[in-house]
């Protein structure tokens, strides 16, 4: 008997592939998504190991580590000595302060096989005082090959001249970049150290023979093989790689568990579309163990072929997708042989699916033989839950509650200086895995309520809406376990969201204050020639704005004759009109506010007012020199000062502290948009610095684009993580939907003949599908507003809770959009049966 049973069920599975796969096709995806992670994974660590390491190929030795004594030029030298070195190469680099700009030179032989940069222009230096730049580098510059300039750095100890005798091409141009034999920069720089060599070894010579020699002549120096270094500089990348895959590993776990989910309650709606099988099996003397074990190898079966699909799915786009990016031109290497993975893949999706299924098998093998008597060969679903499911429900909802107050219990408060985020973090996470396992075990209690709610506006369009209402509302264990899946993305995409938004809204605030501008010239500490101003002034076509201040840096805080604070020079102060910058809208205070700044009114920074212990509405007298000055606190900043001043002055006050009138520094904003309005301004702010060799001139532009760069990629990528669950619902929806269309197809006949139209019958089965969506997505915002609150205030970082409306109405929306277009093959299939033959049938 146990093996005819297992014959049935498993044969009858396999004359219907199609519903087989349906069946198991949030695990096909989920085989997919975990396989094709492992092969991206294989992909990044084996294009990393290929293309990324800075020691080129032809690198044998490397001398020199950072953590030792660098090598002397004189090392260099002894080195070159050698017999059997064919080339050796210095790699140095310094920072160089030229005119108006900045410049990062490097030491490259600039030909050979141990160089790095291509010639693209001009010629490569060869004399002390040479250099070549960058493509980026000379726009943003304003130089060309031949240009001369001034520029400080190594040893030296007074400006000397520096002129460009080419422009070259590397893997990296950040805009400030110059290249120069390494003699060249060593004697321009007067260095008597690099910071390495590397070392090729002539043709047929033993590596190991010149590596002894080497040694003789710079003892005490490390020597490793170029196999090794750039093995190491691989593992390097490599160990991020693997940190960034432990965190989608997370993400991917997540959307297995929700994988899970879905095909137990697409097993629960195959299983009840049996129950006159079942009962008839238990009739002629089947176990209700046999059942159990005959539908459990039913689900192993799903499982290995929607497993098998799955990684043979993924294998082919994760072989294919790297050849056809080489053929773009792209270094991507293809991933490692991953037979082992693809099995323990497959395994895993055998094993989730029996887990999947054990509990649909147990409540169906319940079944009574009498219901074999049945007409139809389906029973209703449950629509309570057992004293003991409540039970546990209830105490995961109290066990969420509990770790969530704990977790706002332990965020940090205004006056606390030191804070670890890791228990905060840790109790939230706890928080919210009982919060979602509370609503599985509660959530077909829970579906009543909601529909209520969201399934009025439906109820009022006619009994097409209220037909789709009843469809969701009859069954909702079913709808419980599709829209907690739907519910678990939407919370996790939301709280990203909120948290992203939150973030960009304190970098922005973080930015208005370290780059508040586009631009920054300063002297350095002394007064700005008057005509700088002017000029800068004048270049309305290049510049948008300019924001002249004065600064001084030892202002101190007194009461009485008491100096406040522990800093010995006192603090830096300017007089920087906040209201004429386009940033001052993002600005925040802890405390008063910026708008009471005026006469006889400062603002502190966080730093200044907690050294000095004032707070907002403090009277406090400021001294500079012999001069003195009441004022009030007006607000305090939550962070940092603009241009890093610890105290805001107004300029008036400045002028009766003794300050003299004339600017120290400027900022201004570029006229045009991207990087060619960014090159006119810097070319603007250039022509009236002039001949100015105290003045310097910094793109504050550039780093407001690389944080912004960062917040936005680390916004994307965690997005599309917690996607990955939601496609997963999204997928069960279509599945649920086609298998309850299956389910109640004598319910659809009917309706067609007491006049529903095809249309009619395909919007009501669309509508129950987007349903789903609204009632997991409505959960999903419910609490991913507040887990995302409780989120940012964890990590500590003064992040306001910004709730971006928009998005999170577009997310609701296209959540609903998803999961309606997922019922609408279904929906289709169901309007074209006939009603004579739908009435006609058994399920």
């Amino acid at each position: 008997m146990r093996a005819t049973v297992l014959r049935t069920q498993t044969s009858a599975a396999a004359r219907r592939p199609g519903r087989l796969i349906l069946t198991g096709l949030a695990i096909l995806v989920a085989s997919f998504v975990v396989f094709g992670t492992v092969l991206v994974q294989g992909i990044s660590e084996r294009t990393v190991r290929d293309n990324l390491s800075g020691t080129p190929a032809v690198t044998d030795l490397v001398i020199g580590s950072v953590n030792e004594t660098p090598p002397t030029v004189a090392d260099l030298t002894r080195i070159r000595a050698v017999p059997g070195v064919a080339e050796a190469v210095g790699r140095v680099s310094i920072g160089v302060a030229v005119d108006k700009a900045y410049l990062n030179l490097q030491a490259d032989p600039g030909g050979g096989p141990l160089s790095i940069v291509t010639v693209v222009e001009g010629s490569y230096p060869d004399q002390p005082g040479e250099i070549a730049i960058t493509p980026r580098t000379a726009q943003r510059a304003g130089l060309s090959v031949g240009s001369t300039v001034s520029g400080e750095g190594g040893e030296l100890t007074a400006p000397a001249r520096l002129v460009v005798t080419g422009i070259v091409d590397t893997n990296a141009d950040s805009g400030y970049d110059a290249y120069a034999p390494e003699g060249a920069v060593t004697s321009w720089g007067r260095l008597s150290a690099v910071d390495r060599v590397d070392v090729r070894v002539a043709p047929g010579e033993s590596t190991e023979a010149v590596h002894q020699r080497v040694t003789a002549a710079v003892p005490g120096q490390p020597i490793r093989t170029g196999d090794e270094v750039r093995q190491a500089e691989v593992n390097a990348a490599v160990d991020e790689v693997a940190t960034i895959f432990i965190l989608v590993g997370v993400f991917v776990a997540i959307a297995v568990v929700a994988a899970a989910l879905v095909v137990t309650s697409t097993f629960r709606i195959v299983f009840a579309q049996r129950m006159r099988q079942l009962a008839l099996l238990r009739a002629v003397g089947a176990s209700r163990g046999t059942l159990v074990r005959a539908m459990t190898a039913e689900g192993a079966l799903t499982g290995f072929v929607a497993g098998v699909v799955g990684v043979g799915s993924a294998l082919a786009l994760g072989y294919a997708v790297p050849a056809i990016l080489r053929s773009a031109g792209h270094d991507v290497s293809s991933p490692p042989p991953p037979l082992v993975a693809a099995a323990a893949v497959v395994l895993g999706a055998v094993l989730l699916t029996v887990l999947a299924v054990l509990a649909p098998a147990l409540s169906a093998a319940r079944v009574s033989p009498l219901e074999a008597l049945r007409a139809a060969s389906t029973t209703a679903g449950r629509r309570g839950i057992g004293v003991l499911r409540l039970v546990l429900g209830l105490l995961l909802a109290v066990g969420a509650v509990v770790a969530a107050v704990a977790t706002i219990s332990q965020l940090p408060k205004p006056e606390q200086t030191t804070y670890d985020p890791l228990l905060p973090l840790l109790l939230l996470v706890g928080s919210g895995t009982f919060a979602f396992f509370a609503l599985v075990a509660l959530g077909p209690l829970l579906v009543r309520p909601v529909l209520a709610v969201v399934g009025w506006p439906l109820r009022q369009l006619g009994p097409l809406g209220r037909m789709a209402v009843g469809g969701i509302g009859g069954a909702p264990r079913r709808a419980a376990a599709v829209s907690v899946v739907v519910a678990l993305g939407v919370t996790l995409i939301s709280g990203v969201v909120i948290g992203g938004a939150s973030l960009q809204v304190l970098a922005d605030r973080e930015m208005a204050l370290s780059a508040p501008a586009d631009f920054e010239v300063n002297g350095g500490g002394a007064a700005l020639p008057a005509d700088v101003v002017t000029r800068a002034e004048a270049a309305g076509g290049a510049l948008a704005r300019v924001v002249p201040y004065r600064q001084v840096d030892d202002v101190t805080l007194m009461r009485g004759t008491d100096k406040l604070g522990e800093t010995e020079s006192g603090y830096p102060a300017t007089d920087l009109d906040l209201t004429g910058l386009p940033t001052s809208g993002d600005l925040d205070v802890a405390e008063g506010s910026l708008a009471d700044r005026g006469p006889g009114r400062i603002v502190l920074n966080k730093w200044v007012a907690r050294d000095s212990g004032l707070r907002a509405g403090d009277t406090v007298t400021l001294a500079l020199a012999a001069r003195r000055l009441d004022v009030r606190v007006a607000a305090v900043l939550p962070g940092d000062g603009p241009l890093h001043a610890g105290v805001l002055i107004d300029p008036a006050d400045l002028d009766r502290l003794g300050v003299p009138t004339a600017y120290t520094g400027l900022l201004a904003d570029a006229a045009g948009s991207g990087e060619d309005g960014r090159t006119a301004g810097v070319r603007a702010l250039r022509a009236a610095i002039g001949d100015s060799d105290s003045v310097g001139l910094v793109v504050l532009a550039d780093e407001r684009d690389r944080n912004d760069e960062v917040v936005r990629t680390l916004v994307g990528i965690a997005v599309g993580l917690v996607s990955l669950t939601v496609l997963i619902a999204v997928v069960g929806v279509g599945s649920t939907t086609a298998l309850s269309v299956v389910e109640r197809v004598r319910e659809s006949g009917l309706l067609r003949a007491i006049g529903l139209s095809r249309a009619g019958l395909r919007t009501m089965l669309t509508v129950e599908s987007g349903l789903y969506g609204v009632i997991g997505a409505t959960i999903g915002l419910l609490l991913g507003v507040p887990y995302a609150w409780i989120a940012v205030q964890s990590l500590g970082i003064n992040a306001p809770l910004t709730v971006p409306v928009l998005p999170l109405v577009g997310l609701f929306v296209t959540l609903v959009g998803l999961t309606a277009l997922a019922g609408v093959l279904p929906a289709r299939r169901a309007s074209r049966v006939s009603p004579v033959v739908a009435l006609g049938a058994d399920g």
